[in-house]
């Protein structure tokens, strides 16, 4: 942070968003997923020419199969025309499944078609790949079909075999194999030659996803769309399982055991690194011992490197970019006492120094993430604590936002790390300028920084001038500045910060809801067992004439919706009333509507007695199913 125009102390007032590594997770800080960080395989133009697939698929096949793919999307879902449509299609696939699978624009087809696909076709069109599988799971578009393919198996592996008029020609051909079979087929020639497809760009992904399908669970990343992803900040979602035969675990592990016969490749190549860390989450939640052999392989192969270095020989790859990224899933899956020993071995009297890394910060914020035990968090924050301002200065606000969330998650040091944020960002002293908090917090901005101040390092700090902060529109709030109040309002004492939000106006707090990363604050605030129903109801009082703007906005509207759940009665009908002022604006915005039909607008203008009677039916069931909740 370079040196401001008026003073030496300006250097302090503003700081980074995050650090330059080109890697980004949510709450991290860091910048959004470069190339080298994909969650899906590479399309055209991301890596190195795969060649061309020897198979030829004609302008008339493609538009054949364009046809009936447009065809299968109009057609009603269930019916005896549909199934009929669906069989006859994917009868044309099979002999096509090549060139399908291997051409750009068919490979997109052929996904989309086996989502369609019932469970014999899809073996079918499966053994058909299967013979060329080497080929199909490296080249740049069979590698997105193979992929489809597995993410099809939560599906179709409770699905019965229905039998078809084609039964007859296919017992000509001999037993066609189950789809158990297929599964582990590919998983016995992934694991015969097991570090060429996961050392390859294409089959490495082939490789993650079949440890997923394995150990039946599929995680958030396999199951995003492909594309650009969303910069709002989204609701954390959790792996998704699935039963699988007892046989999957069984070669799950044996796959898994392939990781520690060449574990130096594993932690040291980008591209094979990704199957470890894919590994170790699916492990974790399916077979923990082997998890925590793994683990153990990586820390001592590491431990054990340079050793004429100063301090642990694992601080070194601690600042790597491939080995780093693997130091991450380690601690995030390590049993408490392990970590507890990590940390004590490697990192203990070296936290600042990896908080100001620009590498090195992302594993440590990792460490922060999996602490649970007040054992490891004490420490942690004395050791972290005195450097906060230095961080956030260094760009790495990263670090600070999983402190104060260890510091939530274990419910201990909450008071001194909220009195250590207001240091940090110049409103501790005086006093005043401690309900300009949340503005602060929320742009990651200092007092002198948010307000325009010029002052010179000895002055005294001014006192918080409140019509100044009345009058100035709320800044833009970011990732890490929402994350940060959302631990805070989940503190055991969050009075502070309720009363910064207090203290907004009703347009500042608007744009606070109207925010991609703002809305979310609400969230905490609707959601936090320590915030007061009376708290709660004399924040939400401030957004009294902002329904209709709220109601008509993509993030707002959210947060009304959510305000709504939460209502009495008496809060519901001056909601409907001030949004039944503006009921044609409403109607005519893309959100609004959406917000008028939850709210039964229509019913409670033009039938107020049995809009009532509907509300009140509504309320009294969330109430009986509170009470169950709560007992």
């Amino acid at each position: 942070m370079g040196l401001g125009p008026h003073s030496s102390r300006e250097a302090g007032r503003r700081f980074p968003a995050g650090g330059k590594r080109r890697r980004g997770a949510k709450g991290s800080g860091r910048p959004p997923l470069g190339r080298e960080r994909q969650h899906h395989p590479p399309r055209d133009g991301r890596s190195e020419p795969a060649l061309e697939a020897p198979f030829h698929l004609s302008p008339e096949a493609l538009g054949y199969f364009r046809r009936a793919l447009s065809a299968l999307k109009e057609a009603p879902e269930i019916g005896e025309e549909r199934e009929l449509m669906v069989q006859n299609v994917l009868k044309e696939v099979e002999s096509e499944a090549l060139a399908l699978a291997t051409n750009r624009t068919g490979s997109e087809m052929l996904q989309e078609l086996l989502r369609f696909s019932p469970l014999k076709p899809f073996c079918r069109i499966w053994t058909v790949l299967h013979p060329n599988l080497r080929f199909v799971a490296c080249h740049r578009c069979g590698v997105h079909v193979l992929q489809s393919a597995l993410l099809q198996l939560p599906r179709l592996l409770g699905s019965p075999a229905v039998e078809d008029v084609e039964e007859e020609e296919d017992e000509k051909d001999g037993p066609m194999e189950t789809l158990e079979e297929l599964v582990l087929g590919l998983a016995a020639e992934v694991c015969d030659d097991f570090l060429f497809y996961c050392g390859d760009t294409h089959g490495s992904f082939v490789v993650r996803t079949l440890l997923q399908v394995l150990g039946g669970t599929l995680l958030e990343s396999e199951r995003a769309k492909r594309g650009s992803q969303s910069s709002e900040v989204q609701r954390e979602c959790k792996p998704t399982d699935f039963e699988v035969p007892e046989t999957f675990l069984n070669r799950l592990q044996d796959l898994s055991t392939c990781f520690l016969k060449d574990i130096a490749v594993f932690i040291t190549d980008k591209i094979s690194s990704f199957c470890l860390q894919v590994a170790l989450q699916i492990l974790h939640r399916k077979l923990p011992p082997l998890c925590a052999h793994l683990c153990s392989a990586v820390i001592g192969y590491l431990s054990t490197r340079n050793s004429s270095a100063e301090g642990s020989p694992l601080l070194l790859f601690l600042r790597d970019q491939t080995s780093s990224r693997l130091l991450e899933q380690v601690l995030l899956v390590l049993e408490p006492p392990r970590l507890q020993s990590l940390f004590e071995d490697h990192f203990q009297e070296q936290l600042q120094a990896l908080a100001a890394h620009p590498i090195a910060n992302f594993p440590l914020q990792r460490l922060l993430d999996a602490v649970t035990t007040p054992e490891l968090l004490s420490p942690v924050f004395e050791e972290l604590s005195p450097a906060l301002e230095a961080v956030l200065a260094q760009g790495h606000p990263g670090v600070v936002v999983a402190l104060v969330g260890a510091c939530r998650r274990v419910g201990a040091h909450q008071a001194q790390v909220l009195q250590l944020l207001l240091k940090a960002f110049h409103c501790a002293e005086p006093s005043s300028r401690q309900v300009a908090c949340v503005p602060l917090f929320a742009t990651l901005m200092a007092y002198e920084v948010y307000y325009e101040l010029m002052e010179e390092e000895e002055a005294v700090p001014a006192e918080h001038q409140v019509e100044k902060a009345e009058a100035r529109p709320l800044g833009e709030v970011t990732v890490l500045g929402s994350l940060l109040l959302q631990h805070l309002l989940h503190f055991s004492t969050p009075g502070l910060v309720l009363r910064s939000l207090g203290a907004l106006t009703g347009p500042q707090l608007l744009s606070l809801a109207q925010s991609p990363a703002g809305s979310h604050v609400f969230d905490a605030v609707l959601t936090s067992p320590s915030v007061t129903r009376k708290q709660r109801r004399r924040l939400l009082q401030i957004l009294k004439g902002q329904y209709v703007a709220l109601a008509c906005s993509r993030h707002g509207s959210r947060v009304l919706d959510a305000i709504w759940n939460g209502a009495a009665l008496g809060a519901r009908k001056e909601i409907a009333a001030e949004l039944g002022e503006r009921n044609q604006e409403l109607i005519r915005d893309p959100f609004g509507h959406h917000v008028a039909r939850n709210v039964a607008l229509t019913t409670f203008l033009k039938r107020r007695e049995a809009w009532e009677q509907q509300q009140g039916t509504v309320a009294k069931r969330r109430r009986v199913l509170n009470s169950i909740l709560e007992d």
